[in-house]
């Protein structure tokens, strides 16, 4: 039977069809919904489904179907990180990623292995892990020269090429089936650096136009941070195919927001969190992130394009169509944090294809997508530009959307202090009392500033939208504690050594100012307090993860053996050479801001990490939720609903409503009418009425599911499949993939 005939026969005794345009290839059968074939579902990142076979009347009887272990995160000596890849599925093949970043293919009907690929089995190759969220499937539209079929992905700066029939890395591209993803950021003459000595790494899968593969990049946050310009690589050859610069040289469009010749000294304004494309309008949407160095922008005077901005660029030759910044001259680390999602909406009586933009500060911004005129007034407000650390210039207005309502709270005040009990409100009331808190937009200081916005917000595991305009977000409620320090002035009346300097300057926007947690009590970075790290670790452990990276650390080995081993000595306390005397091997300017050389940066002023505000027993300082789901009609710019997302047991235990918690991962929607998401600190997996936002089912995942799901059928069998791959929040870590089916 002819195979358009057969599958559409077959979709009509499922309940799934969705019309086909006969005159379009096979390919076009994979948007029936029988297939999960790109990132976020399709390329315009709806993460819908059309199937409706698991649907409100059968969703309780989901139960487990296959489970697939990769390997990884058993040896704790081994271990990778969490997983939060969202698989792929082709022709009834599931893709994925491993903890330790290995790729595999199982039969996903079954679970069963067809293929692993270790890029780390050359001993010569040093591990580099860092958080991976998918990967690109690519097949030659032209047959005549018989199959081609590839899975593009990255690991470290490597791109790699691999066979998705045979999982062996394919020749013919760039060099044995790898690329260096460093080419097309600048030479030495262009920047005046080395930009190959430095980091650079894909997080979130790029998207495939024609024979180009268009990808953003990750980079480090301070002051080493490379430029993050998106580039387009061709699939068959791996050679660079275009470059959008995101900091504009001399003669682009928006060099004037900058500093003069700030290219040359700062990079970021990288797409980290992935790119949607229009396939019609040949037009690829981006958002990028923050400029470096995260809160202070002393060396970067003016807005900043095409910073903390939402793209739309022509996919075959990369130049910019339009541009709308969220945030000015960005001195709170509010990169866009998830993919754009290309939806189609009633607007003023008529249709319109759009694109939605969630923000880690809870807005959603929803813009024409030929013009990128906003549909809903956005207005330019006054903010605070003062009081100020020298040297910085604050922008005076920021963007507000009016429609939709912001989905986190804005502004923190004494109303929304924590109640769980006396003693944790009297606790949080004290710092509340003792710090700045007010507007989001304040200044970053010395004294200490109490924020939202952080941390989302919106996250990069994204949002999912149904055909009828219903944008569903999932969103943290968290408090931040950021307070800013002069790096120049002596530390307890000593001076910095050579090591704490480096620390400061490659590791501190992490792990906070010297390798010491805020000096509030009971504050809960979201990465390690290494203050006392000699006390759980040795040298050679510390040195093997700066080199490998681990978790949502990434490697260090762009820097010099010598400068790695003055940071373990500062963090084992044995440093003591000054600060002003740095080797002839040094990789990091170490006098201030004004002397030595342009790159790496180093900013006269620090932050103390990533820290989170929390009371004395670890809970969120402010009254719940916590944690939401949130259903917005972006026809109305209404809400539907909003609802908790996940609970703490033991507060459920003493009769506690659920406060939802933070959460990683995101929502896939299907014309089941259901929302499935996992994400949360509980580990479960669920499913929501996606019209009343009612938990219609729920599972105990093996480990905590900090990914976003996706949902595929097989055999006339439609399933659920999440990874597993625990570890955050101190959880138990895991290695697998669970699929779920109707029995």
């Amino acid at each position: 039977m002819n195979l358009l005939l057969k599958s559409f026969l077959g979709l009509l005794v499922l309940g799934s069809y969705v019309p086909l345009n006969w005159q379009e290839p096979v390919e076009q059968l994979r948007k029936t919904g029988d297939d999960w074939p790109a990132y976020g579902g399709n390329n315009a990142g709806n993460r819908y489904s059309p199937l409706t076979q698991i649907n409100l009347n059968t969703v309780k009887n989901l139960q487990l179907a296959w489970s697939y272990d990769t390997g990884d995160n058993h040896d704790p000596s081994q271990r990778g990180m969490d997983i939060q890849c969202q698989p792929i599925v082709v022709d009834g093949i599931l893709y994925g990623t491993s903890p330790r970043l290995k790729l595999f293919a199982v039969d996903a009907a079954t679970g069963k292995q067809r293929w692993q690929f270790n890029p780390f089995a050359d001993p010569d190759k040093r591990p580099r892990f860092h958080p991976l969220r998918g990967v690109v499937y690519w097949e030659d539209s032209d047959r005549s020269h018989g199959t081609d079929k590839r899975i593009l992905y990255t690991v470290g700066s490597t791109l790699y090429a691999i066979n998705a029939e045979t999982g062996k890395p394919v020749d013919s591209f760039g060099k044995n089936g790898e690329v260096d993803l460093h080419e097309g950021l600048g030479d030495v003459e262009t920047l005046g650096y080395d930009v190959m000595k430095y980091s650079i790494r894909v997080t979130t899968p790029g998207v495939i136009y024609k024979d180009l593969l268009i990808t953003g990049s990750a980079l480090n946050e301070g002051g080493d941070a490379p430029p993050g310009y998106i580039r387009a690589f061709n699939v068959r050859t791996g050679k660079l195919a275009w470059v959008f610069h995101t900091i504009p040289l001399p003669g682009e469009y928006g060099y004037e927001t900058w500093s003069k010749d700030s290219y040359r000294k700062l990079g970021g304004a990288n797409c980290w969190a992935g790119m949607v494309l229009d396939e019609k309008r040949g037009v690829v949407y981006a958002g990028t992130g923050s400029p470096s160095v995260d809160f202070y922008g002393g060396a970067r005077n003016g807005q900043n394009l095409f910073a903390n901005c939402v793209i739309a660029l022509n996919a075959e030759t990369g130049k910019r169509i339009w541009h709308f910044q969220t945030v000015h001259h960005d001195l709170w680390d509010r990169d866009l944090p998830c993919p754009p999602n290309l939806i189609t909406v009633k607007h003023n009586g008529k249709m319109v294809d759009a694109v939605a933009q969630a923000t880690k500060d809870g807005y959603v911004f929803v813009f024409d997508r030929d013009t990128g005129k906003p549909l809903f007034p956005v207005k330019e407000v006054p903010v605070p530009t003062s009081p100020a650390l020298p040297g910085e210039k604050p922008w005076p207005t920021q963007p507000v959307p009016t429609k939709p309502a912001p989905f986190v709270r804005q502004e923190l005040t004494e109303a929304e202090i924590t109640t769980r009990t006396p003693e944790a409100h009297a606790y949080v009331l004290d710092r509340y009392k003792n710090s700045r808190h007010g507007s989001k937009y304040m200044p970053p200081s010395e004294e200490g500033t109490l924020f939202y916005g952080f941390g989302g917000g919106a996250e990069w595991g994204g949002n999912a939208a149904d055909p009828d305009g219903i944008l569903y977000q999932n969103a943290n409620t968290m408090l931040w504690w950021l307070k800013m320090r002069d790096i120049r002035k002596p530390q307890n009346g000593m001076a910095m050594t050579r090591g704490g300097t480096l620390f400061n300057t490659n590791c501190a926007v992490c792990h906070g100012n010297s390798g010491k947690s805020s000096t509030v009590a009971n504050t809960a970075q979201a990465y390690p307090d290494l203050s006392d790290v000699g006390k759980r670790m040795n040298r050679e452990q510390i040195s093997s993860i700066m080199t490998t990276g681990r978790g949502r650390m990434p490697s260090f080995a762009h820097l010099s053996k010598d400068d790695r081993d003055a940071i373990i000595n500062f963090l084992l306390k044995v440093d003591s050479k000054p600060a002003g005397q740095p080797d002839q091997h040094s990789s990091v300017v170490t006098g201030s801001v004004t002397e030595g050389a342009d790159f790496p940066y180093l900013p006269p002023y620090m932050n103390n990490g990533n820290t989170q505000f929390r009371d004395q027993d670890n809970y969120p300082a402010i009254k719940p939720p916590w944690g939401t789901l949130n259903a917005i009609n972006l026809n109305t710019g209404e809400y539907l609903w909003q609802v908790p997302l996940g609970e703490y047991p033991e507060l459920s235990k003493k009769g506690i409503p659920p406060t939802g918690t933070e959460n990683h991962g995101g929502p896939i929607v299907t014309a089941g009418g259901l929302v499935f998401i996992a994400a949360t600190y509980d580990e479960k997996l669920r499913a929501f009425d996606k019209k009343t936002g009612k938990i219609v089912w729920e599972y105990k995942l093996p480990a905590g599911g900090f990914a976003t799901p996706i949902t595929y059928m097989v055999n006339g069998r439609q399933y659920v499949v999440i990874a597993a791959g625990g570890t955050r929040y101190g959880l138990k870590p895991g290695g697998s993939y669970v699929a779920f089916a109707l029995p």
